[in-house]
């Protein structure tokens, strides 16, 4: 009997050709893509992105209109949910999941609080990662002293409890910017943060907490790789610091930078809700899921949905980051690399 052999399967002196292989992140993105849970949560949040893109659109209403003779009101399917809202709650099926206590609709009033959260959920990490992965890289490359002092100042940081950090600081900047000199930086400071709906000064707070912990990350990766072999020899060609760290340094740790990030993300969303939710985060009438589940929570017995809608926006918003990070952990992890 004889054996067929394909000669396009046969190299140079008929040796077999072996098969490529798949670069990492191919097979990353294979693994990634696999992951039910991380591609459901990845979903989730290009949904909720269109959503807050194209607000105006899927809202039916804008978010601070009001109509009083529709305040607390609710569809009929409703009542079959939550039966003792029949005393209180009148019928209306022209809003989808009714009204608020000042006749504002309660889904339009969601869409546009998506723009809040996943406002948050950007700018909240680019701040971490620019000031945290700068600060922790030069720590961690120049080591010695320099090493020493930066990390000292971290740890004097980490003393501070952040949440009371972020609401000293909130109040303060409330409190002493609502009365000042038109042209002066604080006045200046303050109609910016009106203008974006009180986010500001919670992108500041978030930026001033957020990147301690990024910085320690990044200077243990690359306390890690700086003794590598092909650093060695990027000094012995008389590559200069900046060519190393930029060239050699970064690429090989912002993988898992970024899905350190992506995992803090949750944080930043139920920080942003919880200062809107005490009453010093986004002003009124801007709309965050925080702030309506503390209209909500008023009035929960007598119209419990108020506070519900919101909650489930801000749960499944949270959730599908968490899913999504968790499926990027495992996707990055070298040591699944050629597994299911």
């Amino acid at each position: 009997m004889t054996v067929k052999t394909d000669l396009k399967s046969l190299g140079t002196g008929g040796a077999p050709l072996t098969q490529k292989r798949e670069s990492l992140t191919q097979d990353a993105i294979r693994r990634l893509v696999r992951n039910r849970a991380a591609v459901v949560g990845g979903s989730i949040i290009i949904i909720l992105a269109l959503m807050a893109i194209f607000a105006p659109l899927v809202a039916p209403k804008s978010f601070e209109v009001q109509v009083l003779t529709d305040q607390n009101s609710a569809p009929e399917w409703l009542f079959s949910i939550f039966p003792s809202m029949k005393p209180y709650a009148q019928v209306s099926n022209d809003y989808p999941l009714g009204t608020d206590y000042v006749g504002r609709d309660l889904f339009s009033r969601i869409v546009y609080g998506a723009r809040i959260s996943l406002s948050v959920a950007v700018i909240a990490p680019l701040i971490s990662l620019l000031i945290g992965v700068v600060y922790g890289s030069i720590s961690g490359y120049f080591g010695g002293r320099v090493d020493n002092i930066m990390m000292r100042i971290v740890d004097v940081l980490y003393a501070f409890p952040t949440v009371l950090f972020v609401i000293l600081m909130m109040a303060f900047f409330r409190s002493t910017l609502s009365d000042l000199e038109p042209g002066s930086f604080a006045y200046t400071l303050s109609k910016i943060d009106e203008a974006m709906g009180g986010l500001f000064f919670i992108f500041v707070g978030l930026g001033l907490t957020a990147w301690e912990t990024m910085a320690r990350l990044t200077r243990g990766q690359v306390l890690a790789i700086r003794e590598k072999e092909f650093i060695e020899a990027a000094h012995t060609i008389g590559a200069t610091d900046g060519r190393i760290m930029f060239r050699h340094i970064l690429p090989n740790i912002l993988g898992p930078l970024v899905v350190a990030e992506t995992l803090a993300i949750p944080g930043y969303i139920s920080l942003e809700a919880f200062l809107s939710f005490i009453g010093i985060g986004v002003t009124a009438p801007t709309p965050s899921w925080g702030s309506m589940i503390s209209d909500g929570a008023g009035a929960i017995r007598s119209y419990p949905y108020q506070a519900i809608f919101p909650a489930l926006a801000l749960a499944i918003t949270m959730f599908a980051f968490n899913f999504l990070g968790d499926g990027l952990r495992d996707a990055m992890d070298p040591r699944l690399r050629g597994t299911q």
